[in-house]
């Protein structure tokens, strides 16, 4: 028999919103591991307690920001449209059907009432709950930055000079006669380089992954991920012109800061392959999985891998036999050159020495010699830095797809380093509560993993005392096999 559904509009209805949702839906699994009984104390000098209009309950207005990072919804309109009519963000949020949702305005102002800090705190605050869990061991973390291409349009790139054609706005109401545009800096050799950035968006700055693509206007993320769960323990946002292999020194110190442990092994790509990095992992005594950058094509003169550098006697000798003494200390290192007569007198002058130089010179940078026994550790690496190394590229790597497909990294949201540093805040602090909510799994999947890896006599006694039976110095040995 063809049945038939009258369409009925009942207001009236037993039970709560929380009947209506699946048990395995996304909000109501991070409900479940969700504590945030401590934001109002955090947020409460932000606020005048005596006086004006009350405002939105804090808790639920970060609650709505969370349902929709957690539902790929990243703009304030479009969640709010979304809200009204989807029981799950309601029920999480802690609104009743019949009750008004706040206005889009309203999240926006409360942003900018909180600043950026206190989201970084409520970041922080996930990655202590994802510690107390067991879900962070934070003996190997992976770091990787990826682009965020800014939200500008072409139109609005102009271009602008490094150094700027005289602050003639300024400079003109204080003085009222005429001034004489600010002379050429001496010794200038080259004239001012030009760039393009966003008149709409001046904090993101023209970048590229990689050489054969365009450049875009963009900002970089910079994160560390803990390998034993995928748990995002430190995270940076910087302009895109910024090299991320400079940010590893202040990640090691966040992630070790939000963890409370110091790492054993750090793993990164070749962006990151900087003589300072190895030396400070070195003297920290971390192990780096990290590709050391090789001399690529085919070089006019002899470059630097040819000399051989006498850290002890601070002389680098050429592939003559000559030596080069340290002359000149720059930046980043020592410039290192030979006498006119020992080069001009050798008779691999020409394959050496510059055409338009007298004498060869060379640059020794600051942790060259980490370079060059990481460079041979890297030659001789076996199974286990392979396996760190791969871990590394679905660890991090992963972490950066998943943020920007399920979560709306892929394009930043709002105006400004501060406002896009909030979203890539609740960004990481989204996905560390996914892992959170999924911790039965992922202690099932370890377990058995663990079964494979080492004896299961061990494991079995080591996960018991994770879950706080400590059996082992009451119980006879197992025999179980390995």
């Amino acid at each position: 028999m063809l049945g038939k559904k009258d369409r009925q509009e009942r207001l009236v209805m037993i039970g709560g919103l929380r009947s209506l949702l699946p048990d395995d839906h996304i909000l109501v699994k991070v409900q479940r591991v969700l504590d945030l009984s401590w934001l109002r104390a955090e947020v409460q000098d932000a606020y005048c307690l005596d006086n004006g209009k009350p405002s939105i309950d804090p808790e639920a207005a970060l609650r709505l920001m969370l349902a929709g990072f957690l539902l790929g919804i990243v703009h304030d309109r479009e969640l709010l449209r979304e809200a009204q009519v989807n029981l799950a963000i309601r029920w999480f949020a802690g609104y009743a059907l019949d009750e008004t949702l706040p206005h889009a305005s309203n999240l926006t102002r409360l942003r900018q009432r909180w600043g950026q800090d206190r989201f970084r705190r409520i970041f922080e605050r996930t990655v202590h709950d994802c510690v107390a869990a067991g879900l962070v061991k934070g003996q190997t973390l992976h770091v990787d930055g990826t682009l965020i291409r800014a939200n500008v349009s072409w139109e609005s790139l102009t271009t602008e000079h490094v150094r700027r054609v005289w602050d003639a706005n300024e400079e003109a109401e204080e003085s009222d006669h005429e001034q004489d545009p600010p002379p050429t800096a001496a010794g200038a050799t080259q004239p001012d380089k030009a760039k393009k950035r966003s008149r709409t968006d001046p904090d993101a700055t023209m970048t590229t992954a990689r050489r054969d693509q365009r450049l875009e206007p963009s900002y970089k993320e910079h994160v560390a991920v803990d390998d034993e769960a995928g748990v995002v323990v430190a995270v940076q946002l910087t302009t895109g012109e910024v090299n991320e292999g400079r940010q590893l020194p202040a990640l090691l110190v966040e992630a070790e800061a939000n963890t409370g442990r110091a790492p054993e092994t750090v793993t990164a790509d070749g962006g990151y392959a900087h003589p300072a990095n190895y030396e400070l992992l070195e003297a920290r005594k971390i192990e780096a999985v990290i590709p050391p950058s090789l001399t690529k094509g085919r070089a006019v003169r002899w470059p630097l891998a040819r000399f051989k550098y006498d850290a002890k006697h601070h002389v680098v000798r050429c592939p003559g036999g000559k030596m080069l003494t340290r002359r000149t200390r720059v930046k980043n290192g020592w410039v290192y050159r030979a006498s006119r007569a020992t080069c001009q007198g050798c008779p691999l002058f020409s394959q050496c020495v510059p055409a338009t130089a007298k004498a060869r010179m060379v640059l020794i940078v600051d942790g060259y010699e980490a370079l060059l026994r990481v460079r041979r550790r890297w030659r001789r690496r076996g199974a286990k830095e392979r396996h760190l190394y791969g871990r590394h590229r679905w660890r991090v790597e992963g972490a950066h797809a998943e943020a920007k497909q399920r979560h709306g990294m892929r394009r930043a949201v709002r105006w400004g380093l501060a406002n896009v540093a909030i979203q890539v805040y609740l960004t990481a602090a989204v996905m560390n509560l996914k892992r959170l909510a999924a911790l039965p799994y992922h202690l099932t999947t370890c377990f058995w993993r663990s079964i494979r890896e080492k004896s299961f006599t061990e494991r079995l006694w080591s996960w018991l005392e994770r879950i706080g039976l400590s059996l082992r110095p009451y119980a006879a040995p197992l025999t179980i096999g390995d």
